[in-house]
């Protein structure tokens, strides 16, 4: 049987149409790889030619309450090692990287592992071409081989903050080193040095990376964070927004340009309630002792005019990172700079006595007619309470509460306290702030004591409390324990008729269109004053009063013990007081001063706490609480002007130096009477307000970083490979290879420098 056969023609028309249908098929391929997912290959190819660094955000300033700037950015030129790439480079370069044995962990099972040395790629790739151009340094070697194995995200700092013929050189020279580059860095410059520098506190790099945030650049520089006070208590509106810088690399994955930028945005400005004039008269007052705190406060809304520590440090030590033996030096100093003492807590002595005539005038208590007499001092069990006249052989007699204010009368206030009761003192103690968190969050602030009862049981479960106890704490001794902040806070009560404040310290913060920053719904930050209490609620108007005239006869009439306080046409308030304390093993007396003024419309507060004081609060710590007063007075007046400067950190060549007195040229001082310390009994272990975070600590170098002594020899360039081609049918039937080209002579040897 015979079957039909197509014509040619329908078999060309057949051929013909599965041409054309392969054909289609090819243009839809083409079609749907490049049109359709056209966009999804162009990012890949993209992503694989390009490079992400994350560019740290800029820190906004710290201002003073007139918008003067204590902490601003620079400009830092930083040196780094992309150490990924730099492994890649001496890959293409050299040949196979060296190799070093490491002790890891693998799902929580010890293990030997193996990573490229870097430390060796560095001193014998990079260290070569770094020193011939005279821009090598030593570095830590550990340190740089633990960055590899735990940050490769990261750069490397190779050299931080580096000079301008340093840069310069940088910039003349083409290093040609791969994964070696220069970043320009925003770092925190403190701009009068000292200034302020217990307040403002220093920035650090972070403790912990955040990782999520890493993998979505090639290259994560973090941002710093703030690590103590100002620094760390307004971070989150410091702290800006990074920026990304997008590198192009080349064919042979290298980086060579720069495609795009988008800049980091800078984070809010902070305004304190601080006055920079007022905190530079304070700097400058308290730089005639050792040891000492000081704060200045306005007594109408609680704001912080000044506060002032010495010795002090200068924070741009810790910018970007600070040396190890500075670091160690700052930390050996007896004088301990890092400490705030004007957030310690130490005994305040007759200062206290503000508390005690307060406790005595609440409610049914009505002790405000009370008299007691003094006779050298009071028994309490088998103990003789002195008062300080009995070192002078006299006594006050009987008098009342202003005059015993007046003079001091510890005997006076033996009495009145234990009849106030200790519930009454602790009462009005919370109630001013005392043994309690002042709200400000500065780094190390002590919350000192207010003991009583329930202190003692929890503290001191096998001592109970008596009337000796009570008498102690009615004198501010014993287990009392105030910082100049407390204290200042007390008295802000006092100065204006018993509005109890909290501490105030920040002003206002705004963005960098000068709008007020809003929180997460949309709302204005609110930074106004808080009132803690009303005095007024628990003492009269009347019998506030008879406390404010007994602080006014201190300083102002015959006899009283603040005399040195006394000006010619401001009237002045005040308390002196002096306690024993024990600092680090060794007991001292500490010396303190607390006034205001104008007395009638009172604008300052002045605390001052001197620490080894041989003489008397009146006679170490009034001279330059009053300094203190007489300029800031005088400078609203228009008859002083403060410049606000540079400072040198304070640092006394013998910070345990005991001081017997204060004066200043030119100030207005008249001795009085001046009240001791009871030292017959030891006095209370101060707590000293700590440092705040560890900062950002450059190590030194060890013995692999030293450039003139460890160096590896120089890295030899290897052949670059040559193609194979196919071998032919002879080759193939006998087994004959192409043999390699010679490896190139290597390079003569380089000569030292002279």
């Amino acid at each position: 049987m015979n079957r039909p056969r197509l014509s040619p023609l329908l078999r060309l028309q057949f051929l013909g149409f599965l041409m054309l249908l392969g054909l289609g098929a090819l243009a839809a391929r083409l079609w749907w790889v490049q049109v359709a997912r056209g966009a999804e290959w162009t990012a890949r190819i993209r992503g694989s030619s390009e490079a992400t660094v994350r560019i740290p955000s800029i820190r906004g300033e710290i201002r003073d309450r007139n918008g003067v700037p204590l902490v601003q950015n620079r400009a830092s030129y930083e040196v780094d090692f992309y150490l990924p790439e730099m492994v890649k480079g001496y890959r293409q370069r050299y040949g196979q990287p060296p190799i070093t044995d490491y002790r890891g962990t693998i799902s929580g099972m010890p293990k030997d592992l193996k990573e490229p040395d870097i430390v060796k790629i560095v001193n014998g790739g990079i260290v070569p071409r770094l020193d011939d151009l005279d821009l090598a340094r030593d570095y830590n070697a550990s340190q740089l081989q633990k960055h590899y194995r735990t940050n490769t995200e990261v750069p490397y700092t190779y050299i931080k903050d580096i000079d301008f013929p340093t840069m310069a050189k940088f910039s003349e020279h083409d290093v040609g080193l791969p994964g070696v580059d220069i970043a320009i860095k925003p770092v925190r410059s403190y701009v009068y040095g000292a200034f302020a520098a217990h307040l403002l506190g220093y920035v650090g790099a972070p403790d912990d990376i955040n990782k999520e945030d890493a993998k979505k650049y090639t290259f994560y520089q973090g941002d710093v964070d703030g690590k103590s006070n100002i620094e760390k208590l307004m971070d989150e509106y410091l702290r800006g927004k990074p920026g990304v810088r997008h590198l192009r690399r080349n064919a042979k994955g290298q980086i060579d340009n720069v495609l795009k930028e988008d800049p980091p945005q800078q984070g809010a400005n902070v305004f304190l309630t601080l006055d920079a004039r007022i905190q530079a008269i304070a700097e400058e007052a308290l730089r005639a002792v050792s040891r000492a705190g000081a704060v200045v406060v306005d007594p109408n809304n609680g704001n912080i005019l000044a506060m002032a520590s010495v010795p002090s440090f200068d924070p741009n030590t810790f910018i970007p990172s600070i040396k190890a033996k500075d670091w160690k030096a700052l930390q050996k100093d007896e004088g301990d700079p890092l400490v705030n003492r004007a957030i310690s807590a130490l005994p305040p002595g007759s200062t206290f006595k503000l508390v005690t005539a307060f406790a005595g005038l609440r409610g049914t208590k009505n002790l405000a007619n009370a008299k007691y007499g003094c006779f050298g001092g009071v028994s309490y069990g088998d103990h003789f309470f002195r008062c300080w006249v009995a070192e002078k052989h006299y006594t006050h007699g009987t008098i009342g509460l202003a005059d015993a204010l007046k003079v001091s009368c510890d005997s006076f206030f033996y009495q009145y306290g234990n009849a106030a009761g200790i519930q009454s003192i602790d009462v009005v103690g919370k109630l001013l702030g005392i043994g309690e968190e002042s709200g400000l969050h500065l780094s190390g602030e002590q919350t000192g004591n207010m003991p009583g009862p329930e202190w003692m049981e929890i503290h001191h479960p096998r001592e109970r409390w008596s009337q000796a106890q009570t008498a102690n704490v009615s004198i501010g001794q014993g287990y009392t324990l105030v910082s100049p902040l407390q204290l200042a806070m007390a008295y802000v009560a006092a100065a204006n008729g018993g509005t109890c404040y909290y501490p105030r310290l920040v002003d206002k913060v705004l963005d960098q269109n000068d709008t007020p920053v809003v929180d997460e719904q949309g709302k204005t930050v609110n930074f106004a004053p808080r009132i803690r209490a009303d005095l007024r609620n628990e003492v009269s108007p009347q019998d506030m009063e008879l406390v404010r005239r007994g602080l006014w006869k201190v300083v102002n009439e015959d006899g009283g013990t603040g005399g040195r306080a006394r000006l010619k046409e401001v009237v002045v308030a005040g308390k002196t007081g002096t306690a024993q304390a024990t600092d680090r093993g060794q007991e001292e007396n500490v010396a303190w001063f607390t006034c205001f003024a104008p007395f009638d419309h009172p604008k300052y507060v002045v605390a001052v706490m001197v620490q080894g004081a041989s003489g008397h609060g009146g006679e170490v710590a009034g001279p330059i609480a009053t300094r203190i007063l007489e300029r800031t007075l005088a400078q609203d007046e228009g008859n002083f002007d403060m410049q606000v400067a540079w400072l040198t950190p304070a640092h006394h060549s013998n910070p345990l130096e005991l001081i017997k007195s204060v004066s200043y040229t030119g100030s207005n001082l008249g001795g009085e009477d001046e009240e001791g310390a009871d030292t017959s009994q030891s006095g209370a272990t101060v707590q000293m307000a700590d440092s705040g975070a560890q900062p950002d600590v450059e190590p030194e170098a060890d013995a692999a970083g030293q450039v003139k002594r460890a160096r590896a020899p120089r890295a030899q360039p290897v052949a670059a490979p040559v193609p194979e081609r196919p071998r032919n049918f002879f080759e193939r039937l006998f087994g004959a290879r192409r043999q390699p080209a010679p490896a190139p002579a290597p390079s003569p040897a380089r000569r030292g420098r002279p």
